[in-house]
């Protein structure tokens, strides 16, 4: 059956190879990008290479949260049920530490962006009959500064990072809580590997794209999935695929859930 699915960051890496995968199953597929003419190139790319006209592009720099609610409200508009919602947009490295509103870079790519997103459309998943969140996350998570996410200090990318992926994770738990009728479900696709985004932060890769791929794709379409709401799914424990397993202890303690939500909301 023909789903509808929202895959940000989707120009490139294996957001792209992910959306030409559900294209070739005939899905509607909304390719998400910063800039319009690549989303454009990637959408015409994705229609030839996969034969389905049903390819559409989505325009909006996550580093501008004033352009995260105008495409929110854009999709709320014009696309009334989603069926899958893949939040892959992230970044590591970047030219500038803060966006141009005093922020955090990869905080807000990596985490606020898609906390904005998701609970603005979140009605118009509410409506497909057997809706999916599958958050991105990363091996690499660390302890959530306050003073990081409101962009009052500053940190190595490696730690802002780190930083961003365990409050996606966290905040992934706390919407499965509060959307049981969503399979909502944060994932590792797999450390390093073969991306433009790996190669610009270390130079190498450790397994090819496709890992990641698949796993994506699975968590999309496999019934063994639908009833796994609110876990974390560790790409690295198993090759070619790994499985649930744990992630940071911090994903877990509610008080510190509850004031990241908080801060978070403040600071929106």
């Amino acid at each position: 059956m023909s789903k509808t699915i929202i895959i940000t960051g989707s120009t490139d890496g294996i957001g792209k190879l992910t959306a030409l995968k559900l294209a070739q199953d005939g899905h509607t597929v909304y390719v998400h990008g910063r800039s319009e003419a690549k989303v454009n190139n990637v959408v015409a790319e994705i229609k030839e290479a996969s034969n389905n006209q049903k390819i559409k592009g989505l325009v909006a720099d996550f580093s501008d949260l004033k352009a995260v609610k105008k495409l929110a409200e854009q999709i709320k508009n014009d696309i009334p049920k989603i069926d899958i919602l893949i939040n892959n947009a992230g970044i590591f490295k970047s030219e500038s530490t803060l966006t141009k509103d005093g922020l955090d870079f990869r905080m807000v790519v990596n985490y606020l962006a898609p906390y904005l997103l998701t609970n603005a459309i979140l009605s118009n998943i509410e409506n497909a009959d057997s809706p999916r969140i599958i958050n991105l996350s990363s091996a690499a998570q660390a302890p959530v500064s306050e003073a990081v996410l409101r962009g009052k200090e500053q940190v190595s990318e490696n730690d802002s990072y780190a930083q961003s992926k365990l409050a996606l994770t966290m905040w992934s738990f706390n919407l499965a809580k509060q959307e049981p009728k969503i399979a909502v479900i944060a994932v590792n696709p797999g450390s390093l590997l073969n991306t433009k985004m790996a190669k610009e932060a270390f130079g190498d890769y450790w397994s090819p794209a496709e890992k990641g791929v698949d796993i994506l794709y699975d968590l999309v379409t496999s019934e063994a999935y639908k009833n796994d709401i609110g876990k974390y799914f560790d790409n690295d424990k198993g090759n070619p695929k790994g499985h649930f397993s744990s992630a940071h202890p911090g994903a877990y303690d509610k008080l510190k859930i509850e004031n990241l939500l908080q801060q978070t909301d403040s600071l929106l």
